[in-house]
């Protein structure tokens, strides 16, 4: 942090173009990345755990995320998610710890028949909350995780997916992969 607070706007601009641009290093993100340390320098005394340390309400957390130049709704339930999940950070509660309503997670949910096709994500997010009241986001991962790697878009992979018993999409026989 201490190397990080004496970089400019400048100076961070140059470390992702040189000597060949990071690939999705815009000046938006040097400036988000910027605003950030800014934010944890004043706001955090430049120890970023404190955003969490006193295990604030999960709203709070999420609340707190969403102070930072550049994260929205989704990425701060996300970024929140995964402090709780992975890195076990201990919260007042988890139930303001939405999913986030992406592809996968959405035709996961089409598929098990949890939501209509047509759903918003606003659709999503509060069927997730009503299936599991107390930490809503819990579900993301597995949304996910089955979402990319069976529930495929166009050939779905019914057979190797835990959930092939309960959904009432899965494929009795799945189609012949072309090589």
């Amino acid at each position: 942090m201490k190397r990080l607070r004496t970089l400019t706007l400048k100076d961070i601009e140059a470390v992702t173009s040189k000597p060949t641009p990071m690939e999705g290093f815009t000046t938006e993100v040097c400036e988000n990345i910027h605003g950030a340390v800014g934010l944890i320098d004043s706001k955090y005394d430049g120890d970023a755990t404190r955003i969490w340390s006193d295990h604030p309400p999960s709203g709070e957390l999420v609340y707190r995320l969403l102070e930072f130049r550049g994260i929205g709704p989704q990425n701060a339930n996300r970024a929140a998610n995964i402090l709780a999940r992975q890195f076990r950070i201990t919260l007042a509660d988890y139930y303001s710890i939405d999913i986030s309503a992406d592809a996968p997670v959405k035709r996961v949910f089409t598929r098990l028949g949890l939501v209509p096709k047509d759903s918003s994500g606003e659709r999503l997010i509060f069927k997730a909350r009503s299936l599991h009241p107390g930490f809503p986001g819990v579900l993301n991962l597995p949304g996910w995780e089955i979402g990319s790697k069976w529930c495929k878009p166009r050939i779905p992979l019914c057979r190797g997916c835990y959930m092939n018993d309960l959904c009432p999409s899965a494929s009795v026989e799945e189609p012949q992969q072309k090589e």
